[in-house]
């Protein structure tokens, strides 16, 4: 809007302009005339001000040309100070001008706001010749040749009292939460009480107030009685009222009025200090009498102001280039210590003892692989891993520093003592190491200028808020805080951060160390999960196995189930050589259908993209796919000639992947009058175990399934590799037995299946022990010709009962999830050692191998 009306270059000549008066409203204080023009229009002004200042009528300038009451002259250099604004809070000022031609001049203020120009005049007495800039200069090299802030706010403060002469001046600095403290005064002697120190509550200055500040520099109340001058007219015909934000004399909110009548000031000015555009603190101006400070004294003000603001900002940035400094040396010294090879908690002590030289702690700690090494006031090991967990939750590869521990952990509230604030250094990236520096609880004397928590009281203007009556000290204590982290002591922990992780990467030979140590507990952990799948691929087995006496043809249905069973064991096998990483489902389909549909895999037709199966989605997938093809084997399309399976797989938009089943072709379906063994798999597995769904459709046509499966548990494959199928299992000739047996297993269901399968094979009793107690008792109450031991037991091996055995010589066979590659095996005597799941093949395989006939013969 400005760019349309105003030109920057040229003057603007007022009287051919064509823009409609505007109305608006708005009040101003005694010592100020203002008027607002739109075009050449008198749109407003504060009546009786004009009156008295100006010397003009009052309400018959509405609606007049501004150019029928003013000399030419003085026009021409109105509409030229209007023409050199920059922006809509640009005010241009002029000083000691003969505005009516009688001699009598005028300090002359302009800006535009909205759709008019406002026009502020002053009446000034004083000479021009004196030179305020003059004493401006030597002022500012006061301020600039302090060493600090507190000392340059304080020089700034007595400057400025001495260039204005207010009784009091204040140098106010906000907090981050928007409260304030007093950091340097300047006062009359005759004045005793000082605020010096004293803390200011938020509301003090309300968020609209600081807006305008950051807008508007310089706020004057010459007399908190004053009488304010309405402007006329009120309103616009829209209704819309004269926006003030940028006039001088404009007059305060009478809630500001009561406040400094509490503090029995009659006159004030506020100057703003500005860093970056945000509010940085005020000056604060107050004198026991009304008081006024002209124009050309403000400008020199607003001059001073500015000047301090940017001495603020170069002590501040040559803080911190200081601490950078420090931070290098600190970065240099650690970095001559540390890079000899020694390990992080040799040099522990180094650590801690450069570190304090920089920033200062009470107590620190470093943790590192789950090592926790401290020195001075800290947290215990327990208490510590809580703080831990939560670093873990904050932002990667950063320093974390807070004053306020218990605000944001509360589990920390009863070890304020020794960790009510922490600066947290991680020092690698994954595990999530740190060295944390601890500061313990400072209860500290916080002195508020009235209570902060009681801001709202009724006063004068009713139940609103309102100044607080008293302003005697109020002392609060601030519990749960320890000192502040300065920049500079965060600049050093990013530096120390940078440091060490150049030393651990220096540390070759721990880094290897490291990686050999990850890499054996993996392979572990391979095996474990090895242990573990195996032995649920047993229940599984075992369950089936032991339902087939609910069966019309036993050996029919045992038979299928064997051969399903032995699939999956296959494909799990499978996996476990794949080191356990994710493995295609295409070939843990091929590997089902060749157990029923060996030649015709053509009758599936598998479409959409080849995807992998996480390890921890495998076998649940597995079986619900055995499931699917053995059913639709025995009773749906792939148990006649014409029927077809359509497999579709598709990514759908969340990321999840959807794996439809469709049957075509087979015998007329209907849903089932109970849900069995395999249709539960089918229906709750991918549910209950991935977090995914399940749909099925028991639809005339033919049967339906529809699984969605989380994005975490499949991979797309970009290329199609070739599918290896795998030959038939052949069953050996098992060996006929005799006698008594006993089965090692801590899973009920598995040892009665083993027991299940010993029986079949010709043993006459059965005895099924969970524990090496229990087996003890069983080997010595009865005399045994065989044994089938489960290598571990859950929280123990059954060592003790093989070496009994052994001793006995009882022949038995050793049973684990591991097969031979069971390191435990070696404390083991000497016998034949089968995998898990236990099945007809494997047992009789085994059995063979000890050659039982012989000994049973």
């Amino acid at each position: 809007m400005a760019e349309r009306f105003i030109s920057t270059d040229t003057a603007v000549d007022l009287t051919n302009c064509d823009r409609e008066p505007i109305h608006l409203l708005g009040n101003v204080q005694s010592f100020g005339a203002l008027i607002a023009i739109s075009a050449d229009w008198i749109v407003q002004h504060a009546s009786t001000n004009v009156d008295r200042i100006l010397g003009l009528e009052g309400e018959d300038l509405i609606g007049r040309p501004l150019g029928d009451r003013l000399p030419r002259d003085i026009m021409q250099r109105l509409s030229a100070m209007i023409g050199t604004a920059t922006h809509e809070n640009s005010v241009v000022r002029a000083f000691g001008i003969d505005l009516l031609g009688d001699g009598r001049h005028f300090d002359i203020a302009s800006h535009m706001t909205d759709n008019s120009f406002i026009f502020e005049f002053e009446p000034t007495e004083r000479e021009y010749g004196h030179d305020e800039m003059a004493q401006v200069t030597a002022m500012l090299r006061k301020v600039s040749n302090q060493p600090d802030t507190l000392s340059a706010a304080q020089a700034a403060a007595e400057q400025l009292r001495a260039l204005t002469g207010f009784d009091r001046v204040k140098v106010y600095r906000f907090g981050p939460e928007g409260d304030g403290t007093v950091i340097a005064e300047a006062r009359d002697e005759a004045d005793t009480e000082s605020y010096l120190g004293l803390h200011f509550p938020a509301s003090d200055i309300p968020r609209q107030a600081r807006e305008l500040y950051k807008r508007n520099l310089i706020r004057l109340i010459m007399d908190v009685d004053d009488t304010v001058s309405p402007i006329v007219p009120q309103v616009s015909p829209e209704g819309t009222p004269l926006d003030l934000s940028m006039s001088i004399s404009r007059a305060v909110s009478p809630i500001h009025l009561e406040y400094l009548r509490n503090m029995n000031v009659r006159g004030s000015m506020s100057v703003s200090i500005l860093q970056k555009g945000e509010l940085w603190g005020l000056f604060a101006c107050h004198h026991r009498t009304p008081i006024h400070v002209d124009y050309q004294r403000r400008t020199a003000v607003e001059l001073l102001a500015q000047f301090f603001a940017y001495e603020i900002e170069r002590q501040e940035a040559r803080a911190l280039s200081d601490a950078s400094g420090r931070a290098q040396r600190l970065h240099d010294r650690l970095m001559v210590r540390l890079s000899s090879g020694e390990r992080l908690e040799q040099v522990f002590p180094t650590i801690a003892e450069e570190i304090a030289k920089v920033v200062g702690y009470d107590g620190i700690a470093v943790y590192s692989d789950g090592t926790y090494l401290t020195r001075g006031a800290v947290p215990t090991q327990s208490q510590f891993e809580g703080i831990a967990r939560f670093l873990n939750t904050a932002a990667a590869s950063r320093v974390y520093a807070t004053d306020n521990l218990v605000a944001r952990l509360p589990s920390m509230a009863e070890h304020a003592d020794v960790a009510a604030g922490i600066l947290a250094i991680p020092i690698s990236r994954t595990p999530r190491d740190y060295i944390v520096l601890f500061r313990s609880e400072v209860v500290r004397q916080v002195k508020w200028a009235g209570n902060p928590e009681k801001a709202v009281e009724v006063g004068p203007n009713g139940s609103r808020l309102t100044p607080r009556k008293s302003f005697e000290t109020w002392k609060q204590d601030v519990g749960n805080r320890s000192e502040q982290w300065s920049v500079t002591a965060l600049r050093a922990a990013e530096a120390i951060r940078v440091t060490l992780l150049e030393v651990v990467l220096k540390l070759s030979d721990e880094v290897n160390a490291e990686r050999k140590r990850a890499q054996d507990q993996q392979e572990l952990l391979i095996a474990e999960l090895n242990h573990r799948v195996r032995n649920v691929l047993g229940l599984i087995r075992s369950l089936v196995s032991q339902s087939r006496r609910t069966a019309s043809s036993m050996e029919d249905f045992t038979a299928a189930i064997d051969g399903r069973i032995h699939a999956l064991a296959q494909a799990h096998d499978q996996l476990t050589r794949t080191e356990w990483s994710p493995v295609a489902f295409h070939d843990l389909l091929t590997k089902e259908l060749d157990a029923y549909i060996s030649g015709e895999h053509d009758r599936v037709i598998v479409s959409g993209p080849r995807i992998l199966l996480a390890p921890e989605a495998f076998s649940s997938v597995a079986l619900v796919f055995h499931e699917l093809v053995t059913n639709s084997v025995k009773y749906g399309a792939l148990s006649v000639p014409s029927g077809r399976v359509s497999l579709d797989i598709a990514q759908l938009p969340d990321g999840r992947t959807q794996l439809h089943w469709s049957e075509t072709g087979g015998p007329a379906v209907r849903a089932p009058e109970r849900r069995g063994f395999g249709t539960t798999i089918i229906e709750r597995s991918i549910p209950f175990e991935l977090k995914g769904t399940a749909e099925t459709r028991f639809a005339v046509t033919g049967f339906e399934a529809i699984f969605s499966i989380p994005e975490r548990f499949v991979t797309l494959l970009p290329e199609s590799p070739e599918v290896a199928t795998s030959a038939p299992a052949e069953l050996l000739t098992p060996p006929a037995l005799s006698g008594v047996a006993m089965v090692v297993e801590d899973n009920m269901i598995i040892a009665m299946d083993a027991a299940d399968i010993l029986e079949t094979l010709g043993v006459q009793t059965v005895h099924i022990a969970g524990s090496v107690a229990e087996a003890l008792r069983v080997a010595e109450a009865n005399t045994l010709s065989l044994a089938v031991l489960d290598v571990n037991l859950g929280a123990e091996t059954s060592l003790p009962v093989a070496q009994y055995l052994a001793a006995q010589e009882v022949p038995f066979l050793l049973a684990s999830g591991y097969g031979s590659n069971d390191g435990s095996l070696a404390r083991y005597p000497q016998s034949t050692v089968i995998a898990k799941p236990f099945t007809i093949e494997s047992l009789s395989k085994g059995l063979a191998a000890l050659n039982l006939d012989a000994k049973n013969g």
